[in-house]
């Protein structure tokens, strides 16, 4: 807002200062410094307002809400006349950024129970799950606009989940984190028409929406933002909050909780990009991720003003404030006070104590959702570097910016990779996915099977016949991770199918599914992997024991489509307990079932005798059927035969075991492997980026190339022909056969 004619002229004013200029989008403090020596307190016409650029007259300001007013923030917005029935001006003026005590101490405290450091740090596996989501989409691609496609995607989706909010209203939440912008700026620099009527229409709609979300939720015992605030009491047992103003901040919350971090990981690209030295260290130490964010707040906060208005006369800076005054705290500029920061303008993120700054601000206002911010903004650089390391910007000078003086808000930043990062990334890191139970369904006695998909119905990776997925469970004292094979149709982008055979001798996974995952509840699963690979060929014969139905089935679906001939023999204890036999009903011809209570065991020995001409045979059960096809099918032709086991087979050792060297050829590291310890250990030991699941060699998670060497291979995955080649093996549990000093892997 631009001071009127009739104002009384106000000095010192720095004229070399421009909140509209390229000098301050490019980089605040940096612009701040040029003037703050000459005029550390300035008057700056252009927003009516005093500068405040020094810490110790910030923290003055900040440390006393009687002598400097909030209300202004709030009090300041006009609300157009055809909607203050719904949003009136006082309304308006109880926004968090915006009012005092005692009304703000009692908004603050009900909303602050949400953003509780434990819950913030709940949230933290939902939000690396979403991370990895988002770059799912793009990775392939080798350039975007890293703001739009993962930055704010992700924060956005972060505050969906913290408000427990279905996918149907993300377009109103993305449209309200920019109206909400829009809004609180007018106080100071009003917006013209149509477009602040349209920006107030979809504000009070937006409100009215939420209003009736939060009374939904007044009885809820759940966690979530709204279920916390909307419940909340006060002493007398009221609800503390009536539902026009819990919407009110949840449209703060939808804007500072989403663009302000979005804003700090791009400028920490941007920081890292012209810090090779505390890029190259972060990479190497994952727990240095939060210090990057800390030290990109602190030298760039996403935020540069928090607004005051003065109640007295004062002097800050060498200058004469008078009460009415507004004052305006450059916290970029007190980042970089030289009289309390040590070499501030060098990106450090080794500083003794990374969270001194005001980046959020301090004091009664300081901001609510900053526990929030330093999970979200150091998960998602973390996994952001893990994923794409080579990232890059296109231009580190590109100045794209919504040119709003209190918010600087960059509208891009482009962005290159090479594409090589995503392969490289597979080894590092398993991938997961948040799914959800879309179905549950009693498939027969002790089976149930799982349809799981996105919640928004997303398109997920795509699998082949034979894959698996591995589900983390609830389990005691830790979480569990159990591997199961997929059975729905590959062709189905839209969901995974599988089906669970309750073990109640088991090792508890299949009990915690049979328990916990009903319709409705989430589920964390692993990008499909495939160590049971579906091969063309003219002929099968698939023997499936029990629940080893599940990846055969999808296997059959391929073979109809391939045209092949294929024969089933599916053995159980009881008919009741075999699955899917209504899906297998339409093959009855080709399928012969084997129920062991009136018909007794599989006849192997007589199925097996005479090889078959261009047949390949696909076996999934028990161990004991297993075992019985590997006997029975060794006279057939080399490579004929295809397992997967549920667990680990015995493998017989003989002889004590030997120390040996492991060089892992891509990293340069060389460890030792000691008795009684596998590859896997020793690689985590020596701080190797080496990925793992079942750690007993039935995942195949942890396959790796042998380059040189002979192993002793222990898994339950490779096939005896795969064995003799050479050629990979599962460091969890493989190691260097007897009398080898030392391999060479590919890691």
């Amino acid at each position: 807002m631009t001071a009127t004619s009739s104002a009384p002229a106000k000095c010192p004013v720095a004229h070399g200062f421009d909140a509209m200029g390229d000098a301050y989008y490019r980089d605040p403090a940096a612009h701040f410094a040029e003037v703050r020596d000459a005029t550390p307190t300035f008057f700056y016409p252009h927003l009516n307002a005093w500068i405040v650029t020094r810490r110790e007259d910030a923290l003055t300001v900040l440390s006393d809400w009687q002598k400097f007013s909030s209300a202004s923030n709030g009090g300041l917005i006009e609300v157009p006349e055809e909607y203050r029935s719904t949003i009136p001006a006082e309304l308006m003026s109880r926004i968090l950024v915006g009012s005092d005590p005692p009304g703000h101490t009692t908004a603050r405290g009900v909303a602050q129970l949400g953003f509780l450091q434990e819950r913030m740090d709940a949230l933290q596996p939902e939000i690396e799950a979403r991370a990895h989501r988002i770059i799912d989409r793009f990775e392939n691609n080798g350039a975007g606009n890293l703001l739009e496609d993962y930055c704010l995607e992700l924060t956005t989706q972060t505050l969906m989940a913290l408000m427990d909010l279905d996918y149907e209203y993300d377009p109103m939440m993305r449209q309200l984190r920019d109206d909400f912008f829009q809004i609180l700026a007018s106080a100071q620099e009003p917006f013209p028409e149509p477009r602040r009527s349209e920006v107030w229409k979809r504000y009070t709609e937006a409100n009215l929406v939420l209003r009736g979300i939060i009374e939904s939720r007044r009885t809820s015992k759940a966690e979530d933002l709204i279920s916390v605030m909307a419940s909340a009491r006060d002493e007398k047992g009221n609800y503390a909050l009536g539902a026009d103003q819990i919407a009110i901040h949840l449209t703060e919350f939808a804007a500072a909780g989403t663009d302000t971090t979005a804003q700090a990981m791009a400028n920490a690209v941007l920081f890292l990009d012209g810090s090779p030295e505390a890029r190259s260290d972060a990479l190497a130490e994952p727990e240095l991720w939060p210090r990057v964010f800390e030290e990109t707040v602190r030298r760039r906060p996403s935020s540069t003003f928090a607004s005051r208005r003065a109640n007295i006369d004062i002097e800050l800076g060498g200058a004469q404030i008078r009460a009415g005054d507004m004052v305006w705290l450059a916290l970029a500029a007190v980042n970089t006070d030289p009289d309390y920061v040590e070499h501030p303008f060098t990106f450090d993120i080794h500083r003794t104590d990374p969270a001194d700054h005001l980046g959020f601000s301090t004091g009664r206002h300081k901001c609510l959702g900053n526990p929030l911010a330093r999970v979200q903004g150091a998960a998602g650089l973390k996994v952001l570097y893990e994923r794409l390391p080579s990232l890059r910007p296109d231009d580190a000078e590109a100045l794209d910016f919504v040119r709003f003086a209190l918010l600087p808000a960059r509208r891009s930043l482009n962005v290159h990779w090479d594409v090589a990062d995503v392969a490289r990334s597979k080894e590092r890191a398993v991938r997961t996915l948040n799914l959800r139970v879309l179905q549950r369904r009693e498939e027969s006695d002790g089976v149930v099977s799982l349809l799981l998909g996105h919640p928004d119905g997303g398109e997920l990776p795509r699998w082949k016949a034979g894959a698996h997925i591995d589900l983390h469970l609830p389990g005691e004292p830790e979480q569990v991770v159990r591997q199961y094979s997929l059975c729905s149709d590959p062709e189905d982008t839209t969901a995974y199918r599988v089906g669970v055979l309750r073990a109640d001798a088991g090792r508890g996974g299949s009990l915690a599914v049979h328990r916990t995952l009903r319709e409705g509840a989430a589920v964390t699963v692993s990008w499909p992997r495939n160590n049971f690979r579906f091969t063309a060929a003219r002929k099968y014969l698939f023997i499936a024991g029990g629940i080893g139905v599940t990846p055969i089935l999808a296997m059959i679906r391929e073979a109809e489509r391939a045209g092949a001939d294929w024969e089933l023999v599916y053995g159980g204890r009881t008919r009741s307990s075999m699955a899917f036999l209504d899906e297998l009903a339409p093959y009855a011809e080709r399928v012969t079932l084997v129920p062991q209570d009136t018909h007794g065991l599989m006849d192997l020995p007589n199925l097996l005798r005479e090889p078959r001409e261009d047949t390949l045979i696909y076996c999934c059960g028990p161990e004991p059927v297993l075992r019985a096809v590997e006997t029975l099918s060794a006279h057939w032709p080399k490579g004929s035969l295809r397992l997967e086991r549920f667990a680990a087979k015995e493998v017989e050792i003989t002889g004590p075991e030997h120390g040996f060297e492991v060089e892992f050829a891509a990293s340069g590291v060389s460890v030792q492997v000691g008795t009684g310890e596998s590859i896997l250990d020793a690689a985590e030991r020596a701080g190797l980026p080496v990925i793992s699941s079942c750690k007993t060699g039935t995942c195949g998670t942890c396959e790796t190339r042998l380059l040189s060497g002979r192993a002793e291979h222990r898994d339950s995955i490779l096939t005896a022909d795969e064995q003799d080649a050479n050629e990979t093996l599962m460091i969890c549990v493989s190691r260097a056969e007897r009398g080898c000093p030392r391999l060479v892997l590919d890691r």
